[in-house]
């Protein structure tokens, strides 16, 4: 599984650069999702060759500034997503998304944060120990939150959680 993400990667970095000299502008993060479904479907179809066995989620922002999240597939097939999860329970974390995101949690860093929080929890048990985060912010490098904070967000989250059930209890309980 490294080897053939690895290998993606790798492929993917000297497109960039290629397109880069060849255009001598930045390469778009649709270009680089197509580019990479293509050789992933490439791979896939062509017999002899090992195909990329994985779905990935690209993420990053363009030269102007705006952010993408993209989703390649094996087959070759890529999408542009506001938010989503893939994996196990990727269904559930997605479906979670979908109910819950807005356009105004995307706009603030802690409520993006606490909204991913919020999606993992559905699907993870024990807590914060099985649940890693990082925040891509724009012209800043990946930050991979320490456990302590992931800690940390998991305790407001349940507490917050546990609130919204109690108030829904009581809500029912008067009616």
């Amino acid at each position: 599984v490294v080897s053939t993400q690895s290998t993606g990667v790798n492929m993917a970095r000297v497109e960039c650069q290629s397109y880069r000299l060849t255009v001598e502008d930045p390469v778009s993060m649709s270009y680089i999702a197509r580019h990479i479904a293509s050789v992933k479907q490439h791979f896939t179809q062509r017999p002899g060759l090992r195909p990329f066995g994985l779905s990935t989620l690209i993420v990053g922002f363009d030269y102007d500034g705006s952010a993408h999240l993209f989703q390649t597939d094996p087959s070759g097939t890529y999408h542009e997503w506001k938010a989503n999860a893939i994996g196990r329970s990727g269904k559930t974390v997605r479906e979670f998304l979908e109910k819950h995101y807005t356009d105004e949690i995307a706009a603030s860093d802690e409520a993006c944060i606490k909204l991913t929080v919020r999606a993992l929890l559905e699907v993870v048990q024990s807590g914060g120990k099985n649940i890693e985060l990082a925040v891509m912010r724009k012209g800043q490098a990946l930050e991979i939150l320490d456990t302590k904070t992931v800690e940390k967000l998991v305790e407001e989250t349940e507490k917050e959680r546990d609130a919204e059930a109690e108030a829904k209890k009581k809500a029912a309980g008067k009616s």
